[in-house]
């Protein structure tokens, strides 16, 4: 008789969990899709108007650079203002637990209560997490109390340099498109070229959120197209540079 064999694999080995991805994942895919749609646009709108290659190029290129230094720019003051609370909660929350720590043990049996657990043990559970060092009883708090994960503060460094990277990568997409594509096909190759990123920036970054990727994708394909064809339709009704 064949034999079968099975190959055991522990719970907490094949499962994963990619909510830790979730603060360089959408900067980057926003960074990419911003950097793609936004120069793709402003690329079909002057070539709509004026299809000379150095005035098509010219645009793409200025909006490659202002737009990642602007996204760059965005970002850290964003992510810095979002840091700059998770620390001042932090700070509130260390005085308190110096100042009222019963307050604070109570507090933290209330909402282990809350969740579901027995009067008794909440009690048990608060007793026992509160004999740690300060900064135990911090990071306790901190995730349990305000959301917060101390040892996994917004960076606003790695935020900025995530976009303007991303961005830079999705805009060079049309640039380069321009610069190849023959006067005649520089609009449709644009077009494409830009369509078709968008779906595999959806679909991958989908799959690195453990998302489906049919759903994104269809989702900025359809905002590429609007927005494309409304930078067309400036250009062409302008038939002057923007």
């Amino acid at each position: 008789m064949p034999r079968h064999t099975s190959r055991y694999v522990p719970h907490h080995a094949a499962e994963q969990h990619y909510a830790g991805r979730a603060a360089w994942l959408r900067a980057g895919v926003l960074g990419a899709n911003d950097g793609l749609i936004s120069t793709a646009a402003l690329i079909v709108g002057v070539a709509a108007a004026d299809s000379s290659r150095p005035a098509v190029l010219i645009a793409g290129i200025a909006g490659l650079t202002a737009g990642a230094l602007s996204m760059a720019a965005g970002e850290y003051v964003s992510v810095s203002s979002q840091r700059d609370a998770e620390e001042a909660d932090l700070d509130r929350e260390r005085v308190e637990l110096a100042e009222y720590p019963e307050a604070e043990r109570a507090e933290l049996a209330g909402i282990y209560r809350s969740r579901g657990l027995s009067p008794e043990l909440a009690e048990r559970v608060a007793d026992e997490l509160s004999q740690q060092s300060h900064q135990g009883q911090l990071t306790v708090h901190a995730r349990d109390e305000l959301g917060i994960d101390p040892d996994a503060l917004a960076n606003p460094v790695q935020a900025a340099v995530t976009s303007a990277v991303s961005f830079t990568f999705g805009a060079l997409v049309p640039v380069l498109v321009v610069f190849l594509a023959s006067r005649s096909l520089r609009v449709p190759a644009t077009i494409a070229a830009t369509l078709l990123g968008l779906v595999v920036l959806g679909a991958g970054g989908a799959r690195l959120g453990g998302a489906p990727g049919g759903r994104a994708s269809v989702r900025v394909f359809v905002g590429g197209c609007l927005a494309l064809l409304i930078a067309v339709a400036i250009g062409r009704a302008t038939g002057a540079a923007v």
